[in-house]
C-alpha cells in the first residue's frame, strides 16, 4: 500500500504504534507476572482495545483530564502515568502513584492528567462532569476525556451524566470503549439498542460510531470530535468499536466467546494489523519495528524490577490519609484537646437558621471565586425548596450558582470532579432521604478519593442536606435523620448544627475544609430559631463541642433538634431536683470525644439522644465509648434515647410519639437516675 493512501500521516501512524507496543508490553508482563505468581493481584485485561487511548494520546496533552475505569491499564500508559509508579501500585507499595493505597483500579496521577480511575461501574460519567465544569468556569481549553465500557450504559449515572453535560454544553467527551462485552453477557443478552451513540441524540447531544481498531480513521474521527469539544460545542458521545480479547477477569483468551468469533476477532487485532500496516506501506521495517518493542519491552522490564523492589506499604499507613489531618479520624482511647471558638465579637445581625445558611454562603461565594452552588431549584426566584439560597443566584449569576436536573449522582459527582479540580463546590440535596439515590458518589467516591489516591487528589467539597422529622405530613421517604450511614464511612465530615450562630460558622469552615464535608440542616430549625448571627466571616471549628447548659448529675448529649429538646428536659429535670448538664455535638465526625468524657466524668451519668433510629444509632457508639472509658466511676451505665425501630409515620400522632421528645427524655433520665 501506498504511503499517501493511508489516511494518515505515517509518523503519526508510528507513533500510534510505539503507544501501542508500550500498552502490549505492560499487558504481557502484567499476565506473565500473574501466571508465575511473581504478581497477586486482580488484572482486567483490555487486550484488543490498545488503539483506542494509543490515539488518543496523539490528540492530547497531560493539560486535559482522564477518567477511566479499573479495566483501564491501557488509558493509563497512553496518559502518561509513570509505569514504575503504576506497577508499584497495583503491588501495594511505598513507591506506587498512591502509596499503595489504591492499587490499580484506583490510580489518580493529575501530573499526567489521570484524575480518577473508578472501580464501580458506570460512575465516572458523573465525576468527568465536574472536571469539565472547572476548566469551562475557568476559561481553559481543556477537553475531559471519560472512559467507559458498552456494559456501563445500563448504569443510571451514566444517562444522567449525559444529559447534565449536554444542558450545560460541557467541554467532555463520553468514550464507550465498546468491547462487546458487559462482564461476562454479550451486548445482545443486555440490551436491545441498535448501537450506543444514538443515545445522545435522544439526550439533544452528538453520538459518533468510529473503528476503534483502525489508528487511521479512529484518528480522524477523534481530531474533529476532540477539535470540536475544546472548540466550546460542547459533548460528543463516542462509540469506539473493539473487541475485548480477554476474559472479564484473569489472564489468557475471552473464554465466553465462542472459538469462531474470537478467531475472527483476532484478525482485526490493531496492534498486529498496524504492524502489517506500517511495513507494506513502506514506512518502517521490520527491524525498525522490532526495537520499538524491545524498547517498549526494556521500559516495562525496568519499571517492574523497580516496583517489586519497592517496600510493601506498612500498616502504619492505615489511617493516614483517611483526612488532611490525621487526628480527625477516630481511635479508640485517643480523644484530642480542640481549641474552641474564640468569642465572637463584631457587628450582628437577627436571622433564623436558614437567613444564616444563606449569609454563610455569601460570605464564602464573595471571598472566593472558585465557591459555586448547585442543586435542584437553588437558584432564584425560590433559592431552594427552603429558601436556604434565596437570592444568591441573582448576585453571582448562573454559573455561580447552578439549577441542576433532579438528578443527585449527577449533582454529587459533579461537585466531587470540579472539587478534585481544586474548585469548591457546594451541593444540595433537597432531603437527606435522597442521599441513598447518590451514596455510591458520596461513600465510594468523595469519602475514598483522598485515601485511594494516597493524598494524590483530594474532594474539598460540601454537601448539605435537609432532614426532616418530628413536624408532621412528610411521612417515611422525607424525615429520617440518616447520620449513622455517613458516620460509618471513612473519609467523610458530617455536622449537625442546632442554631444559627453554629449553622453560619460550621459551614463556612465545611466550605474552607480540605475534606468533604456534609452538613445536617433541620427543618424544623430552619425558621423557629432566630439568633443574633455575626455578619462577617467567622468560624466554628469542626470537632468541638459545646456545653450549652452545665450541669452536675447527668450529662445530656444530643445534636441538631434534638439538642432544644435536651434543654428542655434539663428544665423539667431541675424541677425535680436534678441538675443536667447538656453538651451539643456539633460535629459528629470529627467528634469531641474529649468534652464529652469530662462532662460524664464530673456528672457520673450520660444519656444520648437522636432523632435517627435507636439500634445501631450513633448513640450506641457514643455509650459504647463512655463505658469502656469511664467503667468504674460511672454511678449508671451510659444509655441512649432514639427513634423507634420503624419508618417515620406520614401520621402525626404517630411520628410525634416515635421520635424521642421532651416527656421521653425527661423519663429516660429519671431511670437512669434509679440506677
Amino acid at each position: 500500500m501506498a504511503q499517501g493512501n493511508l489516511g494518515i500521516e505515517p509518523e503519526m501512524l508510528k507513533a500510534i504504534y510505539g503507544q501501542m507496543a508500550r500498552i502490549r508490553a505492560v499487558d504481557k508482563a502484567i499476565q506473565a507476572g500473574l501466571s508465575s505468581g511473581k504478581f497477586t493481584f486482580t488484572y482486567w485485561p483490555m487486550t484488543g482495545q490498545e488503539c483506542i487511548p494509543a490515539t488518543v494520546s496523539q490528540l492530547t496533552t497531560e493539560r486535559d483530564y482522564m477518567v477511566t475505569t479499573y479495566r483501564g491499564i491501557h488509558d493509563q500508559v497512553a496518559k502518561g502515568v509513570d509505569l514504575y509508579g503504576m506497577f508499584a501500585e497495583a503491588l501495594g507499595r511505598e513507591g506506587g502513584l498512591n502509596k499503595g493505597k489504591g492499587g490499580s483500579p484506583h490510580i489518580s496521577d493529575p501530573s499526567s492528567g489521570s484524575m480518577v480511575t473508578s472501580a464501580i461501574v458506570g460512575a465516572g460519567p458523573v465525576i468527568a462532569n465536574g472536571l469539565a465544569i472547572s476548566a469551562k468556569q475557568r476559561g481553559e481549553d481543556r477537553v475531559t476525556i471519560v472512559n467507559f465500557g458498552d456494559g456501563a450504559t445500563s448504569i443510571g449515572p451514566v444517562h444522567e451524566a449525559m444529559n447534565l453535560a449536554a444542558t450545560w454544553k460541557l467541554p467532555v467527551i463520553f468514550m464507550c470503549q465498546n468491547n462487546q462485552w458487559g462482564e461476562y453477557t454479550p451486548i445482545p443478552e443486555y440490551t436491545a439498542s441498535p448501537n450506543f451513540f444514538g443515545r445522545a441524540e435522544a439526550l439533544g447531544f452528538r453520538g459518533v460510531q468510529l473503528d476503534g481498531n483502525d489508528p487511521a480513521a479512529f484518528y480522524k474521527g477523534m481530531k474533529e470530535v476532540i477539535d470540536s469539544v475544546r472548540a466550546g460545542n460542547g459533548p460528543v458521545f463516542v462509540e469506539a468499536l473493539t473487541y475485548r480479547m480477554g476474559p472479564h477477569a484473569g489472564v489468557g483468551d475471552n473464554y465466553n466467546a465462542t472459538k469462531d468469533a474470537l478467531a475472527a476477532a483476532k484478525e482485526r487485532t490493531p496492534i498486529e494489523k498496524t504492524r502489517a500496516l506500517l511495513i507494506d506501506a513502506g514506512i518502517s521495517s521490520e527491524d525498525e519495528l522490532n526495537a520499538v518493542e524491545a524498547a517498549a519491552k526494556g521500559e516495562v522490564d525496568d519499571a517492574v524490577a523497580r516496583a517489586l523492589a519497592s517496600p510493601v506499604t506498612p500498616a502504619s499507613e492505615t489511617t493516614v490519609d483517611v483526612f488532611a489531618d490525621d487526628t480527625c479520624v477516630p481511635k479508640r482511647g485517643v480523644y484530642p484537646v480542640r481549641e474552641a471558638e474564640a468569642e465572637l465579637t463584631g457587628e450582628t445581625k437577627t436571622m433564623t437558621m436558614a437567613g444564616a445558611i444563606v449569609d454563610a454562603q455569601d460570605v464564602a461565594m464573595a471571598a472566593n471565586a472558585e465557591v459555586f452552588l448547585l442543586g435542584e431549584d437553588v437558584g432564584d426566584p425560590h433559592g431552594g425548596t427552603f429558601g436556604t439560597n434565596k437570592g444568591l443566584q441573582t448576585k453571582y449569576g448562573p454559573l455561580r450558582v447552578r439549577n441542576t436536573p433532579i438528578s443527585e449522582s449527577a449533582i454529587i459527582g459533579a461537585a466531587i470532579g470540579s472539587s478534585i479540580a481544586g474548585m469548591n463546590p457546594i451541593a444540595e440535596i433537597m432531603f437527606c432521604d435522597f442521599m441513598g439515590v447518590c451514596l455510591d458518589q458520596i461513600a465510594n467516591h468523595a469519602a475514598k478519593q483522598r485515601y485511594m489516591s494516597g493524598s494524590a487528589t483530594h474532594a474539598p467539597m460540601t454537601i448539605r442536606m435537609q432532614v426532616g422529622g418530628a413536624i408532621g405530613g412528610f411521612g417515611a421517604q422525607h424525615s429520617q435523620s440518616l447520620e449513622a450511614w455517613l458516620t460509618h464511612v471513612p473519609g467523610i465530615k458530617v455536622l449537625y448544627p442546632s442554631n444559627p450562630i453554629d449553622a453560619k460558622g460550621m459551614l463556612l469552615s465545611a466550605v474552607n475544609d480540605p475534606d468533604p464535608v456534609v452538613v445536617l440542616e433541620s427543618i424544623m430549625l430552619l425558621f423557629t430559631q432566630k439568633a443574633e448571627v455575626p455578619t462577617g466571616d467567622y468560624r466554628i471549628p469542626l470537632g468541638v463541642a459545646k456545653v450549652c447548659r452545665e450541669g452536675s448529675d447527668v450529662t445530656l448529649i444530643s445534636y441538631g433538634w434534638e439538642l432544644h429538646n435536651c434543654l428542655a428536659a434539663a428544665e423539667e429535670l431541675a424541677k425535680d431536683g436534678i441538675n443536667a448538664e447538656v453538651i451539643d455535638l456539633r460535629s459528629l465526625v470529627p467528634i469531641d470525644y474529649y468534652r464529652v468524657l469530662e462532662s460524664v466524668k464530673k456528672t457520673k451519668r450520660a444519656v444520648v439522644v437522636h432523632a435517627a433510629v435507636e439500634f445501631c444509632g450513633l448513640g450506641a457508639e457514643i455509650c459504647s465509648t463512655i463505658n469502656e472509658e469511664l467503667w468504674g466511676q460511672l454511678k449508671a451505665p451510659a444509655i441512649r434515647l432514639g427513634a423507634d425501630y420503624a419508618p417515620i409515620a406520614y401520621s402525626r400522632e404517630i411520628e410525634m410519639s416515635q421520635v424521642p421528645n421532651t416527656d421521653a427524655i425527661v423519663a429516660r433520665v429519671r431511670a437512669s437516675m434509679k440506677s
